[in-house]
């Protein structure tokens, strides 16, 4: 069998927020209560999107919480070459195609209709490298969200694995890089569920196997918006860090008792988590400070 590895893995577009800690811990705790390991990648494959110094800064927060990396910090961006060489790999296995189209050649749904699937239509120049998806839905089990099913001929279509900006695309760099890195299991917030389907399909077609993945809710405020790196009132900035940490757990249905700091609170944490208690919801507001 192999061993337990999670891995929690930021963007580097600003500093670590409430939403960002309640991902962090729950993988965390997956995997370490376990006897795993738990690996930090920073996903840093977008680099207009990035925010100067914000990967340090994320990584200091994560050593100020206790969140330390089983391994060294793996960037994203170090990887590109093999990312290549598996869309090539795709490529001249048919399983993949280039495309001409941008977006808006896409329909009103957004579904891609196969315009360059049997080649370049006269006219069109390459720009991106799109996934074929086979007929029938891409079903997998979440453990907290339960059992998942998607039609991706229905809902996305063949889709961009490389991007016309010559950048590897989400959907693979994060399937590529869990396989080298050798994750078992993806614990991480439900804004993310409606990549996973894509994400199983990409690593079915390179052989790779598939992680375990749970899915929790996102943080919302009390307008009901993602709590993100630009929200003001963020736990994080204002309050220590045993007390931010107290707050997560409760929003994944971990009641610590009393004000523990932080290390007992840690300790508190691996002997009683349980992922079954984590709730079954995609969104959730901010637990009240206590």
């Amino acid at each position: 069998m192999r061993k337990v590895t999670g891995r929690f893995a930021p963007s580097p577009t600003g500093q670590l927020h409430f939403g960002s800690l309640i991902a962090a811990a729950a993988s965390y705790l997956q995997a370490k209560s376990s006897g795993g390991r738990w690996l930090v990648r920073v996903e840093n494959i977008d680099p207009p999107r990035e925010v100067a110094g914000s990967a340090e800064q994320i990584l200091k927060t994560l050593e100020d919480f206790g969140l330390r990396s089983d391994e060294p910090v793996l960037f994203q961006s170090t990887r590109r070459a093999a990312h290549h060489a598996l869309v090539d790999r795709l490529l001249a296995e048919d399983k993949a195609y280039w495309c001409g189209c941008s977006r808006r050649d896409l329909p009103p749904s957004g579904v891609y209709p196969g315009t360059c699937a049997q080649g370049l239509p006269p006219g069109r120049q390459a720009r991106a490298v799109r996934l074929r998806v086979t007929a029938g839905p891409v079903r997998f089990h979440d453990l907290i969200q339960g059992p998942i099913s998607e039609d991706l001929r229905k809902t996305t279509g063949d889709f961009v694995i490389w991007r016309a900006d010559g950048l590897p695309a989400y959907q693979l760099a994060v399937v590529a890089d869990d396989a080298c890195q050798g994750v078992t299991e993806v614990v991480r917030g439900c804004d993310l569920l409606g990549s996973t389907a894509r994400q199983v399909h990409v690593a079915r077609c390179l052989g790779f196997r598939i992680p375990e993945y749970a899915h929790h809710a996102v943080a919302v405020n009390e307008e009901r918006k993602k709590l993100g790196k630009r929200y003001d009132s963020d736990p994080i900035g204002r309050m220590g860090r045993a007390r931010a940490l107290a707050l997560a757990l409760r929003f994944l249905g971990h009641d610590a008792p009393g004000d523990l700091p932080l290390g007992e609170l840690w300790n508190w944490a691996l002997q009683a988590w349980d992922i079954n208690r984590v709730p079954r919801r995609t969104e959730g507001p901010v637990p009240a400070q206590q």
